[in-house]
């Protein structure tokens, strides 16, 4: 007992220099930080391997930037019967048998694709769908669980140091991508995936032992999540904000897209082979660089930020830096700059602004944090994908608009996020002021009118 006392100790000052850990809490963030850092690399490893996949060549008479920015509507309109397919199971599964069994499907296709793939059979456009559907359901159902396990207090102070593990699988993800043969990335993938269930069923273990406020693990039941996210405005704000959000994002996506896929043609124009190794080769040096820096702003500075200035403030970080980056982009152009504007604004986005996002859910239901956040995570997300594809087209068919152009758009698009941000800082403080001191909301559900889900 005193060995275990001692290991415990040892594994909560380890963490002390990042974020405040109180006695008995190092060992189950530490899983938690491995888990998504497992999640993550596999993550990486596929991204990395489906730019080239979808980026080398078109299909249906289209370019492989402008499919790539199409296929994400298709994920949103799929999402739709997944996240109410997800709902269902959730009403009847322990948390642990489903994430159990989400892992066996993803684990599941990945093979069939790896078959297909060295088959000949040209796989691009259906992956890129399915991972945009399987990574979105996965990281939100990571998130929900580090919701349900944590006080709100816990969560402010340790979800900073738990999703430092996600910056460091997403730098490890690329290297190892950059290493291998595209269709091999997806077992391997597979494998890493089969370790983060591994880390799931060992942390449920360790919580139902050690655990200081474990929650009774059954079911949430009652309505689906989209019926919880539209009969309630702090949901609801949610929502909107991560629909402007990734509406911005991917609109940005295309733009870079854009002048990689150029600076491609330009130097291989005949090499369809060569084009697709240097586009996974810049994309794999970019995302190693977006998410070093992603690492080291989350392991030393957003437990520092959201300790000083708190969550509500943190939710305008990203947006102000999203402005001035893509005014820059509008005004100067280049493929330089837009790499740097890009790594600036998704390492903030994969730091600060993930962090501030899962700490918004800490005063809602279990209810809510397991259907609500999965409809907020998956179907909203890929709606702001899904209009960001409706623009591009717009502007590239109908209005005629050049990268630099769309860029500016982005910026006004800016402005709408930095409105619904101060919404949400709103009602994030109405809950606060509405709670009872003695209340323990992460676990139970919020009486009707009081702002929050029920």
């Amino acid at each position: 007992m005193r060995s275990r006392a001692n290991s415990t100790h040892v594994l909560d000052r380890l963490l002390r220099p990042f974020t405040k850990v109180a006695p008995g809490e190092g060992l189950q963030a530490l899983l938690m930080l491995v888990c998504v850092m497992l999640i993550l690399t596999a993550y990486y490893v596929l991204k990395t391997a489906r730019e080239g996949l979808i980026l080398s060549r078109g299909t249906f008479g289209l370019r492989g930037d402008e499919l790539k920015t199409y296929a994400t509507a298709v994920m949103a309109l799929l999402l739709v019967g997944v996240v109410r397919g997800y709902g269902t199971l959730a009403n009847q599964l322990p948390r642990i048998r489903l994430i159990n069994a989400s892992y066996a499907v993803v684990m599941g296709c990945l093979m069939a694709f790896y078959l297909l793939g060295r088959a000949g059979v040209p796989i691009g456009l259906a992956f890129f769908i399915w991972l945009g559907i399987a990574s979105v359901l996965l990281v939100a159902q990571f998130w929900s669980y580090a919701n349900d396990l944590y006080s709100e207090e816990q969560g402010k102070r340790l979800f900073a140091i738990i999703a430092t593990g996600g910056s460091i699988g997403a730098i490890i993800g690329p290297r190892i991508a950059g290493s291998l043969d595209t269709f091999a990335l997806m077992p391997i993938a597979a494998g890493i995936l089969f370790a983060a269930a591994l880390v799931f069923n060992l942390i449920e273990h360790v919580h139902q032992h050690m655990g200081p406020n474990g929650v009774a693990e059954k079911p949430p039941s009652g309505q689906g999540g989209f019926a919880l996210v539209l009969r309630d405005r702090y949901l609801l704000l949610i929502a909107s904000m991560l629909l402007v959000l990734n509406l911005v994002n991917t609109t940005g996506e295309f733009v870079l897209s854009s002048f990689v896929r150029e600076h491609a043609q330009a130097v291989y124009p005949d090499d369809e082979n060569a084009r697709r190794e240097l586009i996974k080769a810049f994309y794999g040096n970019f995302f190693f660089w977006v998410n070093a820096i992603a690492f080291v702003v989350q392991a030393f500075v957003v437990s520092r930020v959201i300790d000083r200035i708190g969550v509500r403030r943190a939710l305008f970080v990203l947006p102000l830096v999203a402005f001035g980056a893509y005014a820059m982009i509008g005004l100067f152009g280049g493929i330089a700059l837009v790499r740097i504007a890009k790594i600036g604004e998704n390492s903030l986005d994969y730091s600060v602004q993930n962090t501030v996002r899962q700490a918004l859910f800490l005063r809602t239901s279990r209810a809510v944090k397991y259907k609500a956040k999965a409809a907020i995570d998956t179907f909203f997300v890929r709606a702001g994908d899904t209009l960001s594809a409706i623009f591009v087209g717009v502007a590239i068919h109908q209005l005629a608009l050049s990268a630099r152009a769309i860029a500016l758009v982005n910026v006004v698009l800016v402005l709408l996020w930095l409105a619904i941000a101060a919404g949400i800082a709103y009602q994030h403080r109405l809950l606060g002021s509405r709670r009872a001191p003695n209340a323990q909301p992460w676990t139970t559900p919020v009486p009707a009118g009081a702002g929050a889900s029920a």
